[in-house]
């Protein structure tokens, strides 16, 4: 290996970036706080940035185009790069971050499986048990609250609305994710 491929950038590592912003773009949307009660700490943004990232994840996967997963990659790989300089810029130790970064991602992986099971099944109430789970963090097994199911209506709708956009446009680092509260709203 050259000294110069040291400095190449991987491929899709721009487009993974600007997709990763789309994804924290709207997952800050008001609604989520404001009307659904998502608690805003550190947690309540890392599930809400989690679910929208999980959501273009498997969107990229499920693309027959075999850049999709490279892709996808390059999205996990912009989050996890985020994750650990807000870290350190909240001034947790260079010792620590690696660990906190490593079980934010079992983290996100657990919920990502989760989310992708109910979706696959069209389960909404399976989608609002986990959201309900691990955006709330409740722990008591009752029927989900109407906020997690509009938000579990919310994911639904925008896994649908990643469905139909394109590969060119995702490639060039373009998704759109549908308003937060219009599912609702629609409803």
């Amino acid at each position: 290996m050259g000294l110069f491929a040291l400095f190449r950038r991987k491929p899709h590592e721009r487009a993974g970036f600007e997709l990763y912003g789309t994804a924290v773009a709207a997952a800050r949307q008001p609604w989520f706080f404001a009307t659904l009660g998502v608690p805003d700490t550190l947690d309540g943004r890392f599930d809400l940035v989690g679910l929208h990232v999980a959501l273009l994840i498997r969107r990229l996967h499920r693309d027959p185009d075999r850049r999709g997963p490279a892709l996808a990659q390059a999205v996990f790989d912009a989050m996890f790069a985020d994750m650990d300089l807000n870290l350190r810029e909240m001034g947790v130790g260079d010792l620590v971050v690696g660990k906190r970064v490593k079980r934010m991602w079992e983290a996100f992986h657990g919920r990502a499986q989760a989310y992708e099971a109910a979706i696959a099944a069209g389960d909404a109430a399976a989608m609002a048990a986990a959201l309900r789970r691990n955006v709330w963090r409740a722990e008591d097994a009752g029927p989900p609250p109407a906020a997690a199911l509009a938000l579990a209506g919310y994911a639904l709708a925008a896994a649908a609305a990643l469905e139909g956009q394109g590969m060119p446009a995702l490639l060039a680092g373009e998704a759109h994710f549908p308003p937060a509260g219009a599912v609702a709203d629609a409803a």
